[in-house]
């Protein structure tokens, strides 16, 4: 197959075509075929795990090449426990109830009709995604769960290691008799490819786009196909009047520094103006010990460390070692503060005060709200979903972790028993 532009819509075209037609099938497959199918790609991962971080060293060696950031490489890698983390999100799938034919309502008509909704997939989901090659076996788990082929287009930078596991779902496929063509991957780095799924309206039910806000962007600005909109992750956690001191240091810290590079990490620290000299300042110290840049407000500067916050680091993704924080007289401005710089992905605030914990879960729209608990839980593996192909930053169908439930539409089935309408 010749990786040439002008042969991309024909590539195209054909990879989608095979996606539907596959769909058609998988969308009443057996629900114990698509947890052998799942398994098998599970045991397929495992036993070709030397060859997967064979060829993600390839892709390491690709990203350090183009100049990937610290954050990015780490997003990129693999390694056995790594890996070891997508088999147990495989099996987890496997092992979750199928959301495909479930009743989510029924009743019953005075004309004698008895009505059900039920969940049926959506049909193709094309998924465009950078570095993280985890989000191939995610995306295709969770999309072989709901009954909905998937087109797979991930970055550039993934690209030896993601085909591999491509390889291995289709491993699982065929031993579950199930439609190979049911999970594909654009075979080529060509941006072409990305804009030609964009267009396949007759072919591509949804588009979720899962990277940064470039990415992102030119998704919901190009795309004719509908989109669950995956915006960056610009997480605030505010530290309340009362916060208590043990969790605040703790959930801060794990927030920021667990992993940078990840959409879950927190990126901006607001703290209340009483406790600003006491458990902030103990915070930002710790942050500073940890080797977190705090770029603070005015009202932070005077700590050893600290450097002077720019505009632009007020709704700003670092993706890094980096936080902003702001020290906000009351809630209020706090909740002010999240609805101009926020990307309503998560946000969290630390308080024992329950009418304070109210207000900050009504008063906001993210998708994700917390409260006393780290913002790098924003995960559909630890919601339960056992993987997850994005976090919905949207308001349209679906919100927050997208796991399997999510990637369904419904139908209704009416029955009657001769009725007519009078």
């Amino acid at each position: 197959m010749k990786d040439l532009p002008d042969t991309i819509p024909a590539l195209m075209a054909d990879i989608g075509a095979r996606a539907k037609a596959a769909s058609a099938e998988l969308a009443f497959a057996p629900a114990e075929a698509k947890a052998t199918a799942l398994e098998a790609a599970a045991d397929a991962v495992w036993a070709r795990r030397a060859e997967i971080i064979e060829a993600n060293g390839r892709d390491m060696d690709y990203g350090r090449d183009k100049g990937l950031s610290d954050a990015m490489l780490d997003r990129l890698m693999l390694d056995e426990a790594r890996i070891g983390a997508i088999v147990d999100g495989l099996r987890a799938v496997a092992g979750q109830a199928d959301p495909v034919g479930q009743v989510m309502t029924e009743w019953d008509m005075d004309s004698g009709l008895h009505i059900q909704r039920v969940r049926t997939p959506l049909g193709v989901i094309g998924v465009i995604y950078e570095s993280r090659p985890n989000v191939t076996a995610d995306a295709g788990a969770l999309c072989l769960k709901s009954g909905n082929a998937v087109i797979l287009r991930g970055g550039s930078e993934s690209f030896h290691s993601s085909g591999l596991l491509v390889d291995c779902l289709k491993d699982g496929l065929r031993a579950a008799g199930l439609p190979q063509d049911a999970v594909q991957r654009v075979p080529t780095r060509d941006r072409t490819a990305v804009s030609e799924m964009l267009t396949m309206t007759d072919t591509i039910d949804v588009i979720v786009p899962r990277g940064g806000k470039g990415l992102v962007g030119l998704v919901q600005r190009e795309a004719r196909v509908p989109v669950f909109a995956h915006l960056e992750g610009i997480c605030h956690i505010y530290l309340d009047a009362a916060a208590d001191p043990e969790k605040a240091l703790k959930i801060v810290l794990n927030a920021k520094t667990r992993r940078t590079g990840i959409c879950g990490a927190a990126e901006c620290l607001l703290i209340h103006d009483s406790i600003a000299k006491t458990i902030g300042q103990g915070v930002v110290r710790a942050l500073l010990n940890a080797g977190v840049e705090v770029r603070g407000d005015a009202a932070l500067q005077g700590i050893d460390g600290v450097v002077p916050a720019a505009d632009d680091d007020w709704g700003r993704e670092f993706l890094d070692m980096i936080i902003a924080a702001r020290v906000v007289p009351d809630i209020d401005a706090a909740l002010s503060h999240i609805r101009e710089y926020g990307s309503n992905h998560t946000d969290a605030i630390v308080t024992e005060d329950d009418e304070a914990a109210t207000r900050f879960f009504t008063r906001l729209d993210s998708a994700i709200l917390m409260r006393n608990a780290s913002t790098q839980f924003a995960d559909g593996g630890e919601f339960g979903m056992g993987a997850e192909i994005g976090i919905a930053t949207g308001k349209m169908h679906a919100r927050g972790p997208v796991g399997a439930e999510q990637l369904t539409s419904f139908k209704y089935l009416v029955t009657g028993d001769g009725t007519v309408r009078g």
